[in-house]
């Protein structure tokens, strides 16, 4: 249930200060029981009573004043048995390191069925050691594979939070092959084959390879409300402006569960219908017109077919992209604008506009967009005028606990507990408040979001507290973060750092441009702030400090207020 806040808070937590007091016995957040990684480390976060050693495999271990305590310790390949001591309590830990290697037959490309045009490129992969002899046979014909030299490894995104997004070297050597197939045909699953040291292995792809006809190739139609676009056949992938439900594309190829669109996005095929069209959706745009409504500007292109599209947003403009579309934009209906100064376009190649709106700020308040029938409706929401509406969203919840401190206590509280007294603190300045979740509650990202979108706030918050990965160092991370997606939001983000790092006097951990699905909406400026690591010892202290979180939540509000101020 949405509430609006105007005085007062009446759920109350139990404070984790407390149960740090109260905690007199050996007690372990984490790892849990029968750890797995392929950290080449691992941290243990945990408590005991100030007096006294805490002893991790005969090791004593740096704490805190209130005895918490966050040391790393190496990990072997295999089973690593930890024992932690104080005074007379033992706690016994196994942990697992997993052997993060590349396995030779797991490499191989296609790894899912694809389809390819007659006369594409179609490629062939494998890793192996060097001066191994690799082939992949199809129907009857043997294409070599030539190496390609060392294949780097590539560090996942999160790396970018620890500081150890490096490439590492990886003793593999990549080998690859790519050829063209002039007639339609089922190729089937290739046959690959490694030979090494006179022995030879050879293993099927788990996908299989379809050429098919240019002129036989489908068209889809977006079934969903945004469906999700991204840069390659799978979720790893980096995201594209999402498809609103009636977008018209031709299908080039297929990859899994993933279609190829003729623009360059790759979609599920979940997410959209056979269309009964034949012929490739192409459209004319010609005049554009506008109109003002209470609290935003509708910009209208009226098109032939729904087509693709992208949207960028930037200081002081918003480009559309229209794809599989030509031009015949001769007048453009643009009266006086609280918004927006004015609307270029241009045909920057044969199959695609770009239509510029120049703003009269820097600061964006949120756009959307949709489908009528054929026309495209772009809506750019104005500048709040009267009254400030502020939506809070306390992260995790219900069966997500989200990260532990060293006494087990949850984020899932702490973030609802400061949502609420920053509630408390924004409804003092004046704005109108809405929470996510007012209880301990499941709430999944969909949901929260819908929420957002609901409620069209001029302004989200997602609040949370911070963890590190196996590989981070918990005793020494520490700090305020701010993560940001969309340009309107990044202003905010970075205001509101250097804000409460400067009057709170705290560690900066940095601002991150990230995707996350409480920074994706774009109908507000949205961003979500990590207010501290549950997982170092000293900055939980402050993080369960009563007085603390007061001038946090204090902090907060006034910085959110005086950036509205520096954006009137």
């Amino acid at each position: 249930m949405i509430k609006t806040i105007f005085s007062s808070i009446l759920f109350t937590l139990l404070s984790p200060m407390a149960i740090a007091t109260a905690q007199n016995s050996l007690y372990l957040a984490y790892p849990p029981p029968n750890h797995k990684t392929t950290s080449e480390r691992i941290f243990f976060i945990g408590n005991a009573a100030p007096q006294g050693q805490v002893t991790i495999n005969n090791q004593v271990v740096e704490r805190s004043k209130l005895g918490n305590f966050a040391p790393s310790f190496p990990l072997k390949v295999g089973e690593n048995v930890f024992t932690i001591r104080y005074k007379n309590q033992t706690i016994s830990v196994r942990v697992q390191r997993q052997a993060n290697q590349t396995k030779i037959l797991n490499s191989l490309t296609p790894s899912q069925n694809i389809t390819r045009l007659q006369g594409e490129l179609v490629c062939f992969s494998a890793i192996a050691p060097a001066n191994a002899m690799v082939s992949v046979q199809l129907n009857n014909k043997i294409l070599p594979l030539a190496p390609q030299g060392a294949l780097p490894q590539l560090p996942n995104n999160a790396a970018v939070l620890t500081n150890t997004n490096q490439t590492d070297k990886n003793p593999l050597t990549s080998y690859q092959n790519c050829v063209r197939f002039s007639e339609p045909q089922n190729l089937g699953k290739p046959l690959y084959k490694l030979t090494l040291n006179n022995q030879t292995i050879a293993q099927e792809s788990t996908g299989s390879i379809e050429i098919i006809d240019p002129e036989k190739i489908s068209v889809i139609e977006v079934i969903t409300d945004k469906a999700i676009i991204r840069t390659g056949a799978g979720s790893d992938y980096s995201r594209l402006t999402p498809l609103p439900q009636g977008t018209k594309a031709q299908v080039l190829g297929k990859e899994g569960e993933w279609l190829r669109l003729d623009y360059g996005g790759w979609i599920q095929e979940k997410d959209t219908r056979l269309s009964p069209d034949t012929v490739p959706p192409k459209t004319l745009v010609r005049g554009i017109s506008s109109r003002q409504l209470a609290t935003a500007t509708e910009i209208i292109f009226p098109l032939e077919t729904p087509v693709p599209l992208g949207i960028k947003q930037e200081d002081n403009k918003l480009t559309l992209t229209l794809y599989n579309t030509t031009a015949q934009t001769d007048t453009i209906l643009l009266n006086d604008d609280p918004l927006i100064s004015r609307l270029d376009w241009q045909q920057t190649r044969p199959n695609e506009v770009e239509y510029t709106l120049h703003l009269k700020a820097n600061q964006q308040w949120g756009y959307d967009y949709r489908y009528v029938g054929t026309n495209l409706i772009l809506t750019l929401r104005h500048p709040p005028l009267q009254g400030i509406k502020i939506l809070l969203d306390p992260g995790h919840g219900g069966g997500e606990a989200g990260a532990r401190g060293p006494t087990g206590y949850t984020e899932k509280e702490i973030n609802l507990k400061m949502s609420q007294k920053l509630a408390k603190e924004l409804t003092k300045l004046g704005a109108t408040v809405y929470l996510t979740r007012t209880e301990d509650r499941d709430l999944s990202l969909g949901d929260r979001v819908k929420i957002i979108e609901q409620i069209q706030p001029n302004l989200s918050l997602s609040i949370h507290y911070n963890a590190l990965p196996d590989n981070g160092d918990a005793m020494n991370t520490k700090g305020i973060g701010m993560f940001w997606y969309h340009p309107q939001a990044h202003s905010l983000a970075i205001f509101l750092q250097d804000y409460l790092v400067k009057n709170l006097h705290r560690p900066s951990y940095g601002v991150f441009w990230n995707n996350l699905a409480l920074t994706r909406p774009h109908i507000t400026p949205a961003i979500l702030l990590e207010l501290g690591f549950m997982t170092n010892p000293d900055e939980f202290e402050w993080i369960t400090n009563q007085q603390e979180q007061d001038k946090l939540a204090t902090a907060i509000a006034q910085g959110v207020m005086d950036w509205f101020r520096s954006n009137e």
